[in-house]
This record gives structure tokens, sequence and C-alpha cells, in this order.
């Protein structure tokens, strides 16, 4: 017997929700009134607001700020059931997911939201020496070797050893890079500098590539230019057009250029989870699904694939980008395509909707690129807090990020600057 049928007894349809991201969520969400059986399967318990995990890998934010548990989310939601397991292959021809140990849950329809990890270009052999920031673990990791870093300097007699772990670079020049390699400054000139004696913090080295022509590429060239402008006044050196060609336990090669450092974090590229590969469909270089325009996939109209783990495209073609928003409008298209096949009704494309791209550079240092206009600087910056504080999920959240931001801004500390295993 299978896990719903053992668990709902019921003939109803069911609805099957993969990942408890953005896409997964807000689908699950969307599917709160259908007269059906929805399950939404996540190998973690936590809904997580990913734009923000790079303040919880330099200590800004606890894990706990950023995440929710999805239980909690879904709670009123009396046709939903939560389960926590891993999700190893998805076999479409019999409708049923396979879930740890070889369990089944099968499905009328199903939602793949499973999201994507960081692509490292056909060397897997550098995650270990170059973590991404893609969970809360990965945040975790980082956050552990952020303040390691200045841990081992302050006790080292070595110059060039400290030299070394007072060197940061970061691979990858979009959002997370840039919001990544602008935070650094903020918190080695003014959160560190009271606290180290034999070391001195304002002296960080802070490295940003981009294999790219510019910084932010999904942004108006003139909003890049002005990212770039703004992070090299804090001091972070721009490598542009450079590509990593080597990642190593001690140093970096960007292009012909060694850089002897113990710190290297990416933020380059994305591969769609491995799990969408088993659906059979045609997928692209990244993994992800080629999804039709109401986002099914061929041949099985049952099937809809969102957010990173779909190559979805605008009106004019282009690509949606891989951003919270398009999660979010996805898995609600999805889950309303369903509602749509439910009541006997032909289901609707997908259409993207573009609220705006923001990115946050440092105090009181941002760009915002909206329909029709764009904002740069202190206006910017306001936009970017106002905007991630309304997204978060939950009330808790958003009063406990509020209060820790607050905390951060007018005293330049951090209040979650603890070394664990």
């Amino acid at each position: 017997m299978s896990i719903t049928q053992r668990s709902t007894g019921s003939a109803r349809p069911r609805i099957v929700v993969l990942g408890g991201g953005f896409g997964g969520l807000y689908a699950a969400r969307a599917l709160r009134t259908a007269v059906a059986d929805v399950t939404v399967i996540d190998r973690t318990n936590h809904h997580l607001f990913q734009p923000l995990l790079y303040q919880v890998a330099t200590a800004v934010l606890a894990p706990s700020d950023i995440g929710s548990p999805i239980r909690h989310l879904l709670r009123t939601q009396r046709n939903t059931t939560v389960l926590m397991a891993e999700v190893g292959e998805i076999d479409v021809a019999r409708r049923v997911v396979l879930v740890d140990d070889g369990r089944e849950v099968p499905y009328d329809y199903l939602i793949v939201a499973t999201g994507s990890r960081h692509s490292y270009f056909n060397h897997p052999e550098w995650e270990a020496m170059a973590p991404g920031l893609k969970s809360i673990e990965d945040a975790r990791l980082i956050r552990h070797r952020f303040l390691s870093a200045f841990e081992l300097a302050e006790k080292s007699d070595d110059v060039a050893e400290r030299a070394a772990l007072m060197t940061f670079v970061i691979v990858g020049g979009g959002p997370t890079g840039v919001e990544l390699a602008g935070i650094i400054p903020d918190i080695t000139r003014h959160s560190f500098a009271a606290d180290f004696r034999r070391i001195d913090t304002g002296r960080t080295r802070i490295i940003l590539v981009e294999a790219g022509s510019r910084l932010l590429p999904a942004f108006p060239d003139t909003l890049s230019r002005r990212a770039k402008r703004d992070l090299e006044e804090l001091g972070v050196e721009i490598r542009l057009g450079s590509p990593v060609t080597n990642v190593t336990a001690d140093s970096v090669s960007i292009g012909d250029e060694r850089v002897a450092t113990k710190n290297v974090f990416w933020a380059a590229g994305n591969a769609a989870s491995p799990l969408v590969r088993t659906l059979g469909a045609p997928v692209d270089r990244a993994g992800r699904a080629q999804v039709l325009s109401d986002l099914s996939i061929p041949d099985h109209p049952e099937v809809f694939v969102v957010g990173d783990a779909a190559e979805m495209k605008r009106d004019d073609g282009s690509l949606v980008p891989g951003v919270a928003q398009g999660a979010i409008q996805s898995g609600r298209v999805a889950a309303k395509n369903i509602l749509r096949l439910l009541a006997g009704e032909q289901t609707q494309a997908f259409h993207y909707f573009n609220k705006g791209d923001l990115a946050t550079i440092g105090r009181y240092k941002a760009v915002a690129s909206f329909p029709g206009f764009t904002v740069a600087g202190r206006l910017a910056w306001w936009f970017w807090l106002f905007l991630h504080i309304l997204y978060l999920a939950g009330f808790r959240n958003r009063l406990s990020v509020l209060i820790e931001w607050g905390y951060s801004y007018f005293t330049y500390q951090r209040g979650a600057r603890l070394i664990t295993n």
C-alpha cells in the first residue's frame, strides 16, 4: 500500500508537490481550495527565504530568521499533508514518486519544484574548496569558514598565511555574489574592528570574479556600472571577463593570475536538481526541463515543472530569470492549471510578469530595476529592505529580521557570530 493510500484512504484526486521552496509553497497554497488530497514532499522540514542566505553566511542573521516549518505555513489547509522525505526517482509511466527506501507516493497530478544547486562547470572537485550558497547547511559552512578565518589569522605569526586567511574570493557577479562582496567590508571594518588585537580586519581583501563583461547581467547596464563603482568604493577588487581556471585549498586561479587565499565562495552558475532528468522530458544544458507553455512536460499533461527546475520563457522568447518571483508565479500557474484540469477546463499559458530586480551592495547602497524605471542608492536600499521584509514567510520571521537589522544598523554589531561544528 502506498503512503498516500495508507494515510488518507481517499479516492479523491491526488496532487503531489515536490519541493517546499518558493515554487512548491506557493503552488500548495494555491491548491487550498482543491477537492483533492495534496501532498507536499521536501527533504527538509522548512521553507527557506534564499535571498537572505548570504546574511546567514556572514553572521548577520540566524538560520531560524529566514526559515519557517513547512507544516506550520500550511497548517490551515485541511486537504494538505506534508512529508519530510528524500525523493529518489519519479516514475511518470506508473505515476508514482519513489521516496526514501523505495516507498511510493502515487499521484494523479504532479508539480516538480525541486529548485537548483550551484554548478561548477564540469569541475565538481572544486565544491569542497569553494562552497556555494543554496541551503541552510551551505550558509552555516560559509559562516564557519568566514568567522574561523579571522580567528586563525589572529593566532598566526606567518605574514603570508595571515594574508591568505584574510583574502576572500567570491566567484560570480550576479545578485548573490554582489551582495556577499558588498557586506563583507562593512563587517570587517566596523563589526570586527575592535574585537581583534593582532590583526587589522580593515585590511581584509575581497575579490569579486565574473567571467562575463559586467556585473548583474540581468540589470540595465547603467545599474551594472553603478554596482561596480559602489563596490570599488568599498574596496572590493573586481575582475571582469576573467573566468576561474582552478581552485585549490590555498589558492584560486583567475585566468593566468594566482591568488593565495583560503576562502573561496561560489555564486556562479546553477544546475537543476538531478531529479528532473528522471522525468524523461527534454532538458537544457543546465538540466532544466523544457516545459510547454502551460508548464507541463511533453506527453504528460499531468506533470508540471516550475521555478529553477524548468526552462521557462517570457513572451519575447527570453528565459525567465532564476529568481524568487519566477518560482512564485510559475508555482501558482501550475496549481491553477491543475484546478482547471480537475474542472474539465483547458490549461492556460504561463506569462511571467517582471516585478523588478533588486540587489543591495552595502549600507545605503543598492540598485533596483522596475518596469519602466530604475533606482540606485539610498532609495533603492529602502526598497530592498521593505520588499525583503514583505516576502518573508511568517510574522515571527519578519519581526526577528527587522529587530536584527535595526540592531546591526545602529550598533554595527552582528547577532549570530558563533562558530559551531
